[in-house]
C-alpha cells in the first residue's frame, strides 16, 4: 500500500516528483524541415529510419493520400511533412495556430496561423481534412472533429492519425491518447461514418521504438554540461548494436497487424452526402 506524508504527497519512493504542473520535457527530437530540396529530403527520410513513429505514419499515408482529388486541408500541419504525397493536381491548404512556434517550434512559409476554435476556411470548403498527430495536442476534440465536419463537402473523408504508445512529448501540450473504441465514439457522435481504425505496428514494434526511445537521447543529449554530453553519448555509441537491431527488427515488424498494443492509429471516416 501507499504510505503518505501529512502533506498527501506520495512517500514510498524518494525522489519521486508531481510531474502535474510540469511545462517542459526532458529530451526532445529535433522538429521535422519542410520537404524542399534534395538535401532536406535525405535528411528526412535518414530521420524516418530511427523514428518509427513517423516512418509507419508515412506508410499509412503513402497509400491513402494518392486517392484524394479536389481541395486537401492540411489542419495543425507543422512542417507539411506528408505533403510531397499529395497527388500535384489537388490544392494543398495548411493551417496551424498561431502559438504553434512557441509550442512546436514551427513556422512555415505558406501555412495560414490562426488563433481562436475556428478554422480559417470556408463552410462545406474541402474534400479533405488530413491530421496527422495533431488531435493528442487538443484540449477539445469534439470541437476539432466539429471544425473537420463543418469544412468538409458532402461526402469529403477525413484522415486522422494519433499515437498510442508515445511518450509525453511537447509538455505541457500534450493532452490524451486514443483507443481505438475511444476515437470511434468520438467520430460518431461528430456525425460522421464509414469510421475505420488501423494500428500502425504491433506489441514488438513498441518494445523496439521503446528501446530506440531511451538510447537516441545518449547519442543527442539536449541540456547536461559537455562532460555530461560527452559521457552520455559514449554510452549512446557502446548501445548503437543494439539501437540498430532494434531500428530492423522494429521496421520489419510493421509488416505484421496484430494484437492490442501499437504505436498509434491510422483512422479513416467520411462525411455523410446529405451532411446530416
Amino acid at each position: 500500500m501507499f504510505s503518505r506524508r501529512t502533506t498527501g504527497g506520495i512517500s514510498t519512493s524518494p525522489g519521486r516528483v508531481d510531474v502535474g504542473g510540469q511545462s517542459d520535457e526532458y529530451w526532445q527530437p529535433p522538429p521535422f524541415t519542410r520537404l524542399g530540396g534534395p538535401g532536406s529530403r535525405a535528411i528526412t527520410a535518414a530521420r524516418r529510419l530511427f523514428d518509427i513513429q513517423a516512418s509507419s505514419i508515412w506508410n499509412d499515408l503513402a497509400s491513402e493520400l494518392r486517392t484524394v482529388s479536389g481541395t486537401l486541408l492540411d489542419v495543425g500541419c507543422g512542417a507539411q511533412p506528408y505533403r510531397t504525397l499529395v497527388p500535384s493536381d489537388v490544392r494543398y491548404i495548411g493551417i496551424d495556430t498561431a502559438d504553434a512556434k512557441d509550442r512546436f517550434g514551427y513556422d512555415i512559409p505558406d501555412t495560414e496561423y490562426f488563433t481562436g476554435d475556428r478554422w480559417p476556411v470556408d463552410t462545406a470548403a474541402v474534400d479533405t481534412v488530413l491530421a496527422t498527430e495533431t488531435l493528442e495536442h487538443v484540449l477539445e476534440p469534439l470541437g476539432f472533429l466539429a471544425e473537420a465536419k463543418r469544412s468538409l463537402r458532402p461526402g469529403g473523408r477525413l484522415i486522422l492519425t494519433v499515437p498510442f504508445a508515445a511518450r509525453w512529448h511537447y509538455v505541457p501540450f500534450d493532452y490524451w491518447r486514443f483507443t481505438p473504441s475511444g476515437i470511434k465514439h468520438l467520430l460518431d457522435v461528430s456525425g460522421f461514418t464509414d469510421v475505420e481504425v488501423y494500428r500502425r505496428g504491433n506489441a514488438l514494434t513498441v518494445a523496439c521504438y521503446k528501446v530506440i526511445a531511451l538510447i537516441l537521447p545518449l547519442l543527442m543529449p539536449r541540456r547536461e554540461g559537455i562532460r555530461q554530453r560527452l559521457a552520455l553519448r559514449a554510452g549512446g555509441l557502446a548501445l548503437s548494436p543494439l539501437l540498430a537491431a532494434s531500428v530492423l527488427v522494429a521496421r520489419v515488424s510493421l509488416l505484421r497487424d496484430g494484437g492490442d498494443d501499437c504505436l498509434g492509429y491510422t483512422v479513416l471516416a467520411r462525411l455523410p452526402a446529405d451532411r446530416s
